[in-house]
Formats: structure tokens, sequence, C-alpha cells
């Protein structure tokens, strides 16, 4: 069963859907564009798009019907017409107000949504991956992490932090990476007390822990990854939090298993780095679903509302950031399984000092 049979079993037979956002576009027929509507019924389904990408769509062999798209308010109107379909539901997570209006206006004989059902609907579908998800962001995986081993070569004091971000996003990007997953991190030094700061000119020196989060894309799919590193040595101070985050990061992967609720898996890596002092520097939270987009449910974090199921692929990224001296993060993706978790992270995590 693919994906828009699924929402097709979980939507009234009286009640019809428009999806519009991107990435719930690709979620639901694995065609990248940036147009497109998918319109969705109990019985049926049409992906509109223009000329652009039409040709394209009809040879991709989408699970549904693809159609070109003429005056796309009222291709919209005839489609929910023939299956006399009134009520439509709408992403209320990406629609703006702007939208919403536009649509309103435009479809006079359809009653849009202003809730949350749709939403709802493909969050719970989002968080739980099939095999072929699951498969796409291993590869992607293996692309970020063929860019670590490549990128711990080129780390030498002097080099700047653009220049690493530049080096590692173009070693992803020419070994199979469709895209980024996202703006690489590349910080050291002070720096690297910025759990999102932004690469630099400034020149690494010896002493200076990096820090690197990125990740590669494949098929639409993300992959995300954080490991932090020294250059030249390591002080006593450095080696100490480090290694109070990885053992955080280790405690925490190892709590996942169906059921446990997220709020315990990031309190696994909270009470360590709280227990150590440092509980006022670990201000995020452990960590998140990657999928289509590289932020999706569930939320490992004290303010997470779900238990993990089988299917999930959150990432552990627990971290300590000791402003305007350095800081430490470590992150590993992994797939929750019938018997606790497979790590999809296989670089190395104890310290490495290149």
């Amino acid at each position: 069963m693919n994906k828009i049979e699924i929402l097709q079993n979980k939507i009234e037979n009286n009640v019809g859907a428009i999806i519009i956002s991107p990435k719930n576009r690709l979620y639901f027929t694995c065609f990248e564009s940036s147009d497109g509507y998918l319109l969705v019924t109990k019985e049926d389904a049409v992906f509109i798009t223009d000329s652009r990408y039409f040709e394209a769509a009809e040879k991709a062999k989408l699970p549904c019907k693809v159609k070109l798209q003429g005056k796309i308010f009222e291709d919209i109107t005839e489609f929910f017409s023939e299956h006399r379909i009134e009520n439509i539901m709408l992403e209320s997570g990406t629609i703006t107000l702007k939208d919403y209006r536009i649509y309103q206006k435009h479809l006079p004989e359809l009653k849009l949504s202003d809730g949350d059902e749709l939403n709802d609907i493909i969050d719970e579908m989002r968080k739980v991956k099939s095999a072929d998800e699951v498969s796409n962001i291993k590869k992607a995986q293996a692309i970020a992490e063929a860019g670590f081993d490549y990128i711990c070569k080129e780390i030498k004091a002097g080099k700047t932090e653009k220049e690493i971000q530049l080096s590692l996003d173009f070693f992803m990007l020419s070994n199979g990476a469709d895209a980024v997953s996202f703006d690489t991190i590349c910080v050291s030094g002070k720096n690297s007390s910025l759990p999102h700061g932004v690469p630099s000119q400034k020149r690494i020196e010896n002493g200076d822990f990096v820090t690197l989060d990125f990740g590669a894309v494949y098929k639409g799919y993300h992959s995300d990854m954080t490991r932090t590193v020294a250059v030249g040595f390591a002080t006593d101070e450095m080696k100490k939090v480090y290694n109070v985050v990885l053992e955080a990061q280790k405690t925490a992967l190892e709590s996942l298993a169906p059921d446990i609720s997220c709020i315990d898996a990031d309190k696994y890596a909270r009470d360590i780095i709280e227990n150590a002092g440092y509980g006022e520097y670990f201000g995020h939270g452990t960590g998140h679903g990657v999928g289509v987009e590289i932020h999706e449910l569930p939320n490992l974090s004290p303010r997470g509302t779900d238990n993990l199921r089988v299917g999930n692929v959150v990432t552990v990224e627990p971290g300590i950031y000791l402003p305007d001296k350095f800081g430490v993060r470590i992150e590993d993706m992994a797939l929750i399984t019938e018997n606790g978790y497979e790590n999809l992270t296989k670089s190395p995590k104890e310290l490495i000092i290149l």
C-alpha cells in the first residue's frame, strides 16, 4: 500500500484534501518539484502540475493520476465536483493566512477547513518510516560519513571555518548527495560554544575544538550528524567536557526502544550532564525526527509528547556549550526497531585529536 492509499484510508468519504507543501508532495508522490497540487479523496487522487514538470511527472510513474495544470482553481473545483466533495482539508502547518484567504476567494463552492485534521494525519504518517525511506536515509548518511572521513584529513590549524564548510559540502555534493541537509555548521574555538553558529573567516588554531554539524540529502531524504574534534591538542577541561557529552549521548542512545517516552529519552542524557555540573549549558532538546525534512516529529525533549515507535528515525545529540570557551556536541541517528534501535551512524565518536 502506497502513502496516498494510506491517507485515503484515514479520511472520511465526504472529505477531500489539498496538499501543496513541497515536502508533503514529495512524501506522497516521491516526485520533487517546486510546483504542484496533490488532490485526494477517499477513492481518487491526482497530481496537477505545470508544463515545467508535467512530462517528468508522467514518466516518473507516480502513485496517482497526473494532470497538466490549466486554471488551477478551476482544476481543483472540477476534480472535487466530479467526486461530489465539498468539505476540504488543508495543511494547517504550512499554509499561510494569505493563501488560505486566496483559496476561500477562488473556491467559493468548497468548504475549507481551518483545523489541523490533515496536518495531524500527515504528521503521524511521517513519524514512521517505510523500508524505502529508511534505505534512502541510510544512503544519505553513508554520504555524510564519507564526508566526515574526508574532512578530518583537511582540518588543520590555519584553515578557516568557511573553507572547511565549503570543502565538506563540495565533497558530499560530488559523491552522491542531491543537496546538503541544511547550512553546514563548522565552528571552532570560542565559536563552538554557539550551538548553531555560522561558519566564519575565523582561522582554526591548535587547541581548538571544531564542531561539525552536517548531513546529505538523497532522493529527498535527509541525514544529520555532528562530530566535535580537537586540533593539535585538548586540555584536561576539554577532555572532561567531551567525555561527559559522550557518556550522555551513549546513555540516551542505549535507552531507545519502542514505547519509551521522548521525555524519558531526553532525561537520560540531561541527567548525566546535570549531575556533572553542566546542566545550565545544555539548552536544547536531545533529538528530533528526520525524514523529508531535517526536523520532524517525534522530538526528544522535556516537552516531547510522543512515545517512540518502531520505524521512528531520531537523532541523539546532547551538548555542552561554555560561553566564550568552547562547546561539544555529538550526534547519531537511530532507527527504532522491535528489539530496541539500530544506530545508523557508524563514524567513530571517541575524541579525535587531529
